[in-house]
């Protein structure tokens, strides 16, 4: 009969903290250090308890005081510690130390590992819950060059400091746990890194793999995996595929965030865009080097018909970083909820691009009977301070007349609270539009691709209609996740060596 610790189903039984800390202890190949700063010994103490942690833990410290850390790991420029250039810092040199202090010739079989976290655990006003990166570069192969990598970042949500160290050594437990054992099912691995924690004690707002063995992992699918899998409100990524930290991305920047299907990217949504950054640019508070431009899709979008198509999201996501964009996923159906998370990162400016047709949406009242306060409510955290709409026009499909601030239709008990808000500056009209191209609709050129019809190409920016042929874009069917597959090789940790 199989041992629990070896069932992988729908069915399986978690493994209990001491069972994955042991079956790692009991491997005698894997041998690897541990560095933990901010939050104690926490990962470490869990090996240490479970038992023969002789053949496992080469090293295990914890650098608390900054001059010791930077004679160890350098010196931050910028004076933070809590951040992935530091952790990235601790794997190198501890990894390093270990090829260097432990001979291959007499340890042929053994497989490296450094696992590292740097963490701001809850202040004592209670003001910020912490947060914290962590980490694994290791082998999986004693002649494995070049390494494997798993990073992500959490956010605490419990209120006091003893229980968020609690919930990091698990974390850091199922992360170890899960690169030795569950690397080949990284779907799974994102999954089990809850194992033995409630949903709301932590919150994981990105992740990255990468590594010979993660080759075949795109790391935007990832992303998608923690939006899908509640362990986040938003995830970010930037044109070269990998994830963006949120917090990090936002902070203190000017955002301006451009909101649709892309479905495919059209010569409307890039009209919009550089219309919009130049009126949003002029601004003498805002500064070009301290702005960010952001490309966001719902989640509810994604969702439109019906379950979420992987294949389509990678379509979308795969003209957007052509065109060096970034992207923001997120779970925020309302406006007003988009600008409360910006808000939660940066108080300069913010700008919100849209067709008329959503500024529409956000002046009715059905969107906000959830909230106690109402319309007014939602309207307070939407048009919050240096907050501004910049509206792009839209023609009437029967009248053909062009719909701008102007002349929008809102509801009659909304006309006098939209008054206020167009009086008051926050809803501008992008007057420099292209008249071309007003008759351009994602969802008209993806029906001509999905039907192999022509004519759609000079509605798209220089170069997409190029992808879109080359890659077969909007026409592939769905890849299930079901069937998602990593090739293993045997390694040595598959073997099932316990006493």
């Amino acid at each position: 009969m199989a041992s629990v610790l070896d069932r992988d189903s729908a069915f399986e039984n978690i493994p209990s903290l001491k069972a994955k800390t042991l079956r790692i202890n009991l491997n005698p190949d894997i041998y690897g250090t541990f560095s933990e700063i901010g939050a104690g010994q926490e990962t470490a103490r869990h090996f240490f308890r479970s038992g023969g942690a002789s053949g496992t833990i080469a090293k295990a410290m914890s650098a608390y005081d900054k001059d010791f850390s930077d004679a160890i790991y350098g010196v931050e420029e910028d004076g933070r510690y809590v951040t992935e250039s530091r952790l990235k810092k601790m794997l190198e040199h501890e990894m390093g130390l270990m090829k260097e202090r432990i001979s291959r010739k007499k340890h042929p079989e053994r497989l490296f590992f450094s696992y590292a976290n740097t963490v701001a655990t809850i202040d004592f006003s209670k003001r910020y819950k912490g947060h914290g990166w962590l980490g694994i570069r290791y082998q999986l192969d004693p002649e494995q060059e070049e390494l494997d990598e798993i990073i992500l970042h959490i956010r605490f949500k419990q209120n006091e400091a003893r229980l968020q160290q609690e919930t990091l050594g698990t974390v850091g437990v199922n992360l170890i746990y899960g690169a030795f054992y569950k690397y080949d099912k990284p779907r799974k691995l994102l999954k089990y890194l809850y194992d033995h924690i409630d949903k709301d004690t932590i919150e994981i707002d990105m992740v990255n793999f990468s590594g010979p063995n993660f080759k075949d992992v795109d790391n935007r699918l990832m992303s998608l995996q923690l939006i899908r899998n509640d362990m986040t409100d938003a995830v970010m990524f930037g044109p070269d595929g990998n994830n963006l930290l949120p917090a990090a991305e936002l902070y203190k920047k000017n955002i301006l965030a451009l909101r649709g299907s892309f479905r495919p990217v059209t010569k409307v949504n890039t009209d919009m865009y550089h219309k919009s950054f130049d009126i949003f640019s002029r601004d003498p508070s805002v500064d070009p080097d301290h702005t960010i431009i952001i490309f966001e899709i719902t989640l509810s979008n994604l969702r439109a018909s019906g379950e979420i198509d992987e294949q389509d999201f990678m379509d979308r996501a795969e003209l957007l970083c052509s065109l060096g964009q970034t992207v923001m996923i997120s779970k925020f159906q309302e406006y007003y909820k988009l600008v409360e998370y910006f808000n939660n990162y940066t108080k300069a400016k913010i700008g919100l691009t849209m067709g008329v047709n959503n500024l529409v949406d956000i002046f009715d009242e059905k969107y906000y009977r959830h909230l106690s306060g109402g319309i007014l409510e939602a309207f307070g955290k939407l048009f919050f301070k240096d907050l501004q709409v910049y509206l792009y026009p839209m023609k009437n499909a029967e009248t053909g007349q062009i719909m701008t601030s102007n002349n929008v239709k809102v509801h009659p008990r909304m006309k006098e609270l939209y008054k206020f808000f167009k009086y008051n500056g926050k809803v501008m009209d992008i007057i420099d539009y292209d008249p071309e191209i007003m008759d351009i609709f994602s969802r008209d050129v993806l029906k001509k691709i999905m039907n192999g019809e022509g004519g759609w190409e000079e509605m798209l920016p220089e170069g997409i209609a190029e992808i879109i042929k080359e890659k077969h874009l909007f026409t592939r069917k769905l890849v299930k996740p079901e069937k998602e597959k990593i090739e293993t090789k045997g390694y040595p940790i598959h073997k099932t060596k316990q006493s």
